[in-house]
C-alpha cells in the first residue's frame, strides 16, 4: 500500500508540473524515475523492491503490453507505403549498426562475453519518442523528421524483442539446449503474431453484424476488451504477448479506424499510467550500490552509447537522403534508450544467465543517463525549428485569456 501511495503522490506532482515540464528541461518521466529512487532502500527506505520481486515482473509485463498495443495503433500502413524509405533506412541500417557497435563497446570496455554483449546491444537498440515529444509533437517541425522518429521508435521495439529473447536463450547456462529454446521462442512468437492478427479481425467482423455494435460512449472499451482478451489468451497459451500486442494494435487501426480514434485518448492515458508505474518501480532499483557496481569502462560505454553510437549509426543510415543538416543532427541525437529497454533489461536481469547482473547494471545506468540527457534537451532542440509554443502549451508571456488548446494545435503531454 505504501507503493500505491507513493505512486499517487508522484502522479499528482507530475500532473501539477506537466505544464512547466512542457516548456523546460523538466520531464515527468524523470520525476517518476527519481521518485522511485528516493523512496527505495538506497535512500528513504519507504518501499522494498528487489529485482526478483513479483511487482517488478508484473508491472513490466503489463506496461510493455499496453505500450506496444498503443504503439501498434500509430502504425499507418498507407503512410508507410507512401513514405517508407527513410524509416526503413533507420530500421534496416541504423538500428543494426547501433546494435553491433554497442556490442563491440560492451565486450571490449566492460568485458562481457560476446553473447551477452550482443544481448546488451539488442536491449539498448530500441528508441522511444516520449523523451523527445517537443520534437515529434509539433507541426512546426518538418513532417519527415517527425515521421522518421515516430515510425522508427514505434516499430523497433517489436523488431528487437525476438533478438533479445533468442540471445537470452543462447546466453543461458544450458548452452546445449539453445536450439530447443530457440525453436520454442520461434513458436511463441509465431503464435503471438497469429493471435495479434486474428483477434482484431474477429472483433471487427463481429461489429459488422446488424444486431451488434457499440454505442458511442462505450466504443472506446471495444479495443480495450480486445487487448484484455489478447493478454489473457497469450499468457494461457504461452504465446508471446508483446508481439501480439503490437501486431493487434496495427491491425485494429487498419481495419477499424473509428475504433482507433475512439480508443486513442483512453489508450494513451492507460499507456502513460503503465509507463509511470514501471518507471517508478525501475527507479526503485536504481540504488547507489548499482551505480557503484559499474566499472569505469562501463561508464565510458554509457557515454559512447548516448553521444556517439546512436548518432553515428543514424547519420550513416541517412546518407543520400533529402534531410538537411539540422534535421539529420536532431534525428541522430534523439535515440533515447526508452521504455522498451527498461522492460527488456528487467527480462535480462530475471533470466538467470551467467552475466545477467553485470549486463543489467550497464543497461540500467545507460537508460537512466539517457532519460536525463534526452528529456532535458528536446525543448532546446525544438527551438532550432522555431517551435515557440511547445507541446500545445504557450509560453507564459504568450498565454492570454483567449488562448485555447485548439488555437495552438493538438495538445501533447510531454513525458
Amino acid at each position: 500500500m505504501v507503493l500505491v501511495a507513493v505512486f499517487g503522490v508522484a502522479l499528482l506532482v507530475a500532473v501539477l508540473l506537466s505544464g512547466l515540464a512542457a516548456r523546460t528541461v523538466l520531464s515527468t518521466s524523470f520525476l517518476f524515475l527519481v521518485g522511485g529512487a528516493l523512496v527505495s532502500d538506497g535512500f528513504l527506505g519507504l518501499i522494498h523492491i528487489t529485482p526478483d520481486s513479483d511487482i517488478v515482473a508484473v508491472t513490466a509485463d503489463l506496461a510493455l503490453f499496453a505500450v506496444l498495443f498503443t504503439d501498434g495503433m500509430h502504425v499507418s500502413f498507407p503512410a508507410l507505403r507512401s513514405a517508407w524509405k527513410n524509416p526503413a533506412r533507420a530500421l534496416g541500417l541504423g538500428m543494426p549498426l547501433a546494435f553491433v557497435f554497442m556490442a563491440l563497446v560492451t565486450h571490449y570496455l566492460v568485458g562481457l562475453d560476446w553473447t551477452t554483449s550482443f544481448l546488451v546491444g539488442a536491449v539498448l537498440a530500441p528508441t522511444d519518442p516520449v523523451f523527445a515529444s517537443a520534437i515529434v509533437g509539433r507541426k512546426e517541425v518538418p513532417a519527415r523528421l517527425r515521421q522518421l522518429l515516430n515510425v522508427e521508435s514505434g516499430i523497433n521495439d517489436g523488431l528487437a524483442l525476438p533478438v533479445v529473447l533468442l540471445l537470452i536463450a543462447a546466453a543461458g547456462p544450458a548452452v546445449g539446449s539453445a536450439d530447443a529454446a530457440g525453436s520454442k521462442i520461434a513458436l511463441e512468437l509465431a503464435l503471438g503474431l497469429v493471435f495479434g492478427v486474428v483477434l482484431p479481425l474477429l472483433v471487427s467482423g463481429l461489429v459488422r453484424f446488424s444486431l451488434l455494435g457499440a454505442e458511442p460512449k462505450l466504443q472506446p472499451l471495444l479495443p480495450l476488451a480486445t487487448g484484455v482478451i489478447l493478454y489473457a489468451a497469450c499468457h494461457l497459451t504461452h504465446a508471446n504477448p508483446y508481439l501480439a500486442a503490437f501486431s493487434a494494435g496495427a491491425v485494429l487501426a487498419s481495419v477499424s479506424p473509428e475504433s482507433k480514434q475512439a480508443f486513442e485518448p483512453l489508450g494513451e492515458s492507460l499507456a502513460e499510467l503503465a509507463k509511470f508505474a514501471a518507471l517508478l518501480v525501475f527507479g526503485a532499483l536504481l540504488t547507489p550500490q548499482l551505480f557503484g557496481d559499474l566499472s569505469l569502462g562501463g561508464y565510458v560505454a554509457v557515454v559512447l552509447a548516448i553521444i556517439l553510437i546512436r548518432p553515428a549509426s543514424l547519420l550513416l543510415s541517412l546518407i543520400g537522403t533529402h534531410f538537411d543538416r539540422r534535421e539529420k543532427l536532431a534525428a541522430a541525437w534523439f535515440g533515447p534508450k526508452g521504455f522498451a529497454s527498461v522492460v527488456y533489461g528487467l527480462l535480462v536481469l530475471q533470466s538467470g544467465i551467467p552475466q545477467a547482473e553485470q549486463a543489467y547494471t550497464l543497461i540500467a545506468v545507460c537508460i537512466a543517463f539517457s532519460i536525463i540527457a534526452h528529456s532535458s534537451t528536446d525543448v532546446p532542440v525544438a527551438r532550432m525549428f522555431h517551435v515557440n509554443e511547445l507541446v500545445g502549451i504557450p509560453d507564459a508571456d504568450q498565454a492570454g485569456p483567449h488562448t485555447t488548446p485548439e488555437a495552438n494545435g493538438t495538445v501533447h503531454a510531454r513525458t
